[in-house]
């Protein structure tokens, strides 16, 4: 076995498709944030982007796209932001995480997304996340069907908001992919107005999410494409969603509405409106992400599963590395697991939203 690490920019197109081939064989969810195209996409405006790639007897056999920071601390790619992260091997092949760490000259190597069923890193999860699914793989009539008999209400009231939506604003127009950037300016000053609002930090705020958001409305790969969605009322966009679509997978990613509509709820009917679009693609599964939220639980049908943690290897600049980050990781899953504490901490996010408002 041979382990050499090259930029994302350096792999041939030979590698990249064979990096294609063994994500396909691995019987995962085809994440598009598992494809060359993301690590590509992410290299562009993260200089520390790297990828490991495998070989054995000259044949690729993993790929292990990740960044490097100082100290030897690596990172997910794109960590922050992407939805689904790990390595991708050929099934059965016998490699260690140390072994692929010391490799990458790591220390430690940091997820919040780790895929489940990565078994070279399972060891090193120190929580599990739901991550709710849509699955309209029988098509978006079956999901209908379904949505109404478990929520009956939520689907009538919902579909109620939409006709008055239309009755009041305008004829209601849906687009599953628009190509243009003012739409997509329009939904990046809403999310930044969210996160304000809720007293989170500002995701857009900082340049590399934004341009590569950016990037990524442009690219158009089978594994790996933007997809902006928008639901208009008289040509004016009042919810859209950008998020990254494979062949068969629509990853959810950046949903937000204009405010002053909230009272249609526009992007439970958005939503809605993506996953019939989705079925009609061949799509058959909308990954809405990790995080509990009540709009999630409305429209989910399943759930698959993320990790958080990070694997390291014995020395001094992994013990750094825990000292620097598990405290603070751990101080946040104990007020998650308590309801009553995780209220608390809503409410103050919530104040300090309306103090940036003021």
């Amino acid at each position: 076995m041979r382990i050499r690490v090259v930029k994302p920019g350096e792999l041939d197109e030979g590698e990249t498709e064979s990096w294609r081939e063994l994500r396909a064989k691995s019987g995962s969810p085809a994440s598009p944030f598992m494809e060359p195209e993301f690590t590509l996409a992410v290299a562009g405006v993260r200089p520390g982007a790297r990828v490991a790639v495998i070989e054995e007897d000259g044949v690729p056999a993993g790929f292990f796209p990740y960044e490097k920071g100082p100290f030897g601390h690596g990172r997910a790619v794109g960590l922050g932001v992407s939805d689904c992260q790990g390595a991708v091997l050929r099934p059965g092949l016998r490699l260690g995480a140390r072994e692929l760490l010391r490799a990458c000259s790591l220390s430690a190597w940091e997820f919040d997304n780790l895929e489940d069923g990565q078994g070279l890193f399972a060891q090193d999860s120190a929580e599990e996340f739901a991550s709710p699914v849509i699955d309209v793989g029988e098509g978006y009539a079956v999901y209908e069907e379904r949505l109404r008999e478990r929520s009956p209400k939520f689907f009538r009231t919902t579909m109620a908001k939409e006709r008055k939506l239309a009755r009041q604003a305008g004829e209601v127009r849906f687009v599953f992919d628009e190509r243009d950037p003012e739409a997509l300016r329009t939904l990046m000053d809403w999310k930044s107005a969210q996160y304000r609002r809720t007293g989170r930090r500002d995701r857009f705020a900082q340049d590399w999410i934004s341009t590569l958001v950016r990037r990524l409305h442009e690219t158009r790969a089978p594994g790996c494409s933007g997809v902006l969605s928008v639901l208009y009322a008289a040509d004016r966009p009042v919810a859209a969603h950008f998020g990254l679509r494979s062949r068969t997978v629509l990853s959810c990613w950046f949903p937000a509405y204009d405010t002053a509509y909230a009272k249609y709820s526009p992007g439970l009917v958005l939503h809605l409106r993506m996953a019939e679009a989705a079925a009609a693609e061949g799509i058959g599964m909308l990954d809405l992400g990790r995080g509990a939220a009540e709009y999630k639980d409305a429209l989910k049908t399943g759930e698959l599963h993320v990790h958080e943690g990070s694997s390291t290897r014995p020395g001094a600049r992994a013990a750094l590395y825990w000292l620097g980050r598990e405290p603070a990781r751990r101080a946040h899953s104990y007020v998650r697991s308590r309801p009553r504490l995780a209220g608390y901490a809503q409410k103050t996010l919530n104040r300090i939203g309306r103090l940036r408002g003021e």
